[in-house]
């Protein structure tokens, strides 16, 4: 990947301006160019405070010769020779071409026209194989040249200047601190510049945390604006057509997005209770994310139903009704130029931002700051939050397969593997050793709480027939050496056992190799950690959940099955995709038969001698 990405940067002699070609033609892919759509206005949320005072600033003396003869003054003036910090509000009113569309890149142009010096972090890798696009890695730091192009623009990182795609970046909110692998300046005379406007940040610390205080207020702000727009700009007008829209299908599209709406209306009173407005530095809002971490567990349930949401929108906009509808909605409300799903995607990036915004003041909030402790507290918290949205995504993502892979299960008896597992940690060949001498090869499956083991059909190999399960919460796994085991009076190999904590009932397991055993210890100790993680965590599945991955389950299976039998039973899939592996979630393969999943575990078998002798001898063939 490094010679790919090395290989899109443009090398650019010293001294020299490099000439720049067209802009590509070809656009970003949607997914990563609806984060750059997302204006709530003309600057957008990841625009930083203050991106009009990013220039260098000049130490001047400015005679100020009174009537009456007074000394001179001195006063910090900036590059534009303004004696006063101007703001963004300042520019617009101005200014009103920052208002229009496109006001965003008019000014930062300006502002890189003035001698500004503007920074943009790249936020995924862009990989490139063509010379005139920049190549870059997620964290790297460009030096953003010119930003005519509302899709493209032109940077530097190192001497390599290109093309790059603007919704892989974000500007940084402070662009003072320029880490070390950002672009490096055009002659020794920027170098020494920006040398010295760093020296004199790191004295100003407290203006870095204001700016980060201050964005984190305003995304907020505009995070309720749009909310505010989709209840009632959108939500409203299709409660009042019931002829376009079911009840089921508006929960389908908006989730709990009403309840997201009067939940962050409560966070924002109490973070600008806590906001100081005239020494935004000194601002305590800690405390706000410690009191309201609850709260925040509300945006599971809407991230688990976002991808859902898509589907049914994307079916109705399949419909010029529908288009034509959301539109006017918009249109209505007065809301910003994005779709529909944009604005759902929303809390879906907001919730995972607060990590990032609390990270960021963390970093410019010292440890003798009397919030220090609360931010840094708030923010383990928020990632942890983020953290536990996502493992819910995932395990529901999971319970869906392991639905579908219990319908495939011939006989299956008891309660549903869903009502005390949600995740497949390993699965594999074993022997069942009895004391009586006798043995049996089983499939085994171990999810959290449990080990489900079944027997394969003996001419249909891919068929599985349930046999029973191990409560895993009652049981103690031991490794047991090669040898002769005294409980069993039997010489055994690459064996262990699992024993009742109970009633001291001994499992006796041998696995094929040495490899397999390890295997299934370390699963084994794997899944008591993944329990006492989800006790820990407070991860849960609601039962609705549970009974619905069921229900879809047995009914794809149904239309799938058509009444074809075998051996009495109904005959199941040809591929059970059950598949377990060493991550932290399931990750199940859509193309691997039953067979091929456990080719490892098969024995291989010889030719019987009697079927080749019936061969040779039969007079016919086919």
């Amino acid at each position: 990947m490094d010679q790919l990405i090395k290989k899109g940067r443009r090398t650019r002699p010293k001294h020299l301006p490099v000439p720049r070609p067209p802009v590509p033609a070809h656009k970003v892919p949607p997914y990563r160019a609806v984060s750059a759509r997302l204006r709530p206005y003309t600057f957008s949320q990841s625009t930083p405070i203050g991106l009009d005072r990013v220039g260098c600033q000049r130490q001047a003396r400015i005679s100020n010769i009174s009537t009456d003869g007074g000394a001179e003054t001195s006063a910090l003036v900036d590059d534009n020779g303004s004696e006063d910090d101007y703001n963004y509000d300042d520019i617009c009113q101005a200014n009103p071409r920052y208002l229009q569309p496109g006001g965003e890149q008019l000014a930062i142009n300006e502002l890189i026209s003035d001698g500004s010096v503007v920074y943009a972090e790249a936020l995924w890798d862009h990989v490139t194989m063509d010379d005139q696009e920049l190549g870059f890695k997620a964290g790297d730091v460009i030096r953003v040249l010119e930003a005519s192009n509302k899709d493209w623009w032109w940077g530097r990182i190192g001497d390599n200047e290109a093309w790059f795609p603007a919704s892989f970046v974000r500007l940084r909110v402070n662009q003072e601190d320029v880490s070390e692998n950002s672009g490096s300046f055009q002659d020794e005379e920027q170098d020494a510049e920006a040398r010295t406007f760093r020296h004199k940040n790191a004295e100003n610390k407290d203006q870095m945390r204001t700016n980060v205080i201050r964005e984190i207020m305003n995304t907020e702000r505009v995070y309720i604006k749009h909310l505010k727009d989709i209840c009632e700009g959108y939500i409203k007008q299709c409660r009042k057509h019931t002829s376009m829209f079911t009840e089921a299908q508006l929960k389908t599209i908006f989730g709990n997005i009403e309840d997201i709406y009067k939940f962050q209306k409560t966070f924002l009173k109490d973070l600008e209770k806590q906001y100081n407005k005239e020494e935004s530095h000194l601002s305590e809002i800690g405390d706000c994310f410690l009191e309201n971490q609850v709260g925040f567990s509300i945006y599971s349930e809407y991230c688990n139903n976002h991808p859902n949401a898509c589907l049914e929108l994307s079916n109705l906009m399949k419909h010029s009704k529908y288009r034509h509808f959301f539109e006017a909605c918009r249109l209505l409300q007065q809301m910003i130029d994005i779709a529909i799903d944009g604005f759902l995607l929303t809390p879906v990036q907001k919730i995972c931002k607060y990590p990032l915004q609390l990270a960021e003041l963390l970093k410019y909030t010292t440890q003798d700051h009397s919030d220090y402790n609360r931010i840094k507290e708030a923010y383990e918290v928020m990632k942890n939050v983020a953290c536990l949205i996502n493992e819910r995504k995932r395990r529901l993502e999971s319970i869906d397969k392991i639905a579908c892979w219990q319908v495939s299960i011939v006989g299956w008896e008891g309660q549903d593997v869903l009502a005390r597992s949600s995740e497949l940690i390993h699965s594999g060949e074993l022997t069942k050793v009895f004391k009586q001498g006798k043995s049996q090869q089983r499939t085994f499956f171990l999810f959290d709480h449990q080990l489900v083991f079944c027997k394969k059909d003996l001419l249909r190999r891919d068929i599985l027939y349930y046999k029973g399960r191990i409560d895993m919460d009652e049981m103690e796994f031991a490794d047991v050496e090669d040898g002769k085991d005294r409980d069993f009076n039997l010489n055994i190999k690459n064996a262990f056992k699992v024993v009742n904590k109970e009633t001291d009932e001994v499992h006796l397991f041998c696995a094929k190799k040495q490899e397999d055993k390890l295997r299934w210890l370390k699963a084994f100790v794997d899944e008591r950690k993944r329990v006492q993680e989800d006790k820990d965590m407070g991860m849960e599945i609601s039962e609705d959940q549970k009974k619905q991955a069921m229900h879809n389950a047995k009914k794809s299976r149904q239309g799938k099955m058509k009444g074809v039998t075998y051996n009495g039973f109904p005959s199941v899939p040809s591929h059970q995709n059950l598949h377990p592996i060493h991550q932290r979630h399931i990750t199940v393969p859509t193309s691997i038969p039953q067979q091929q999943v456990f080719a490892l575990a098969e024995p291989k078998r010889k030719n019987s001698p009697f079927w080749n002798t019936i061969t040779k001898l039969t007079p016919f063939k086919k």
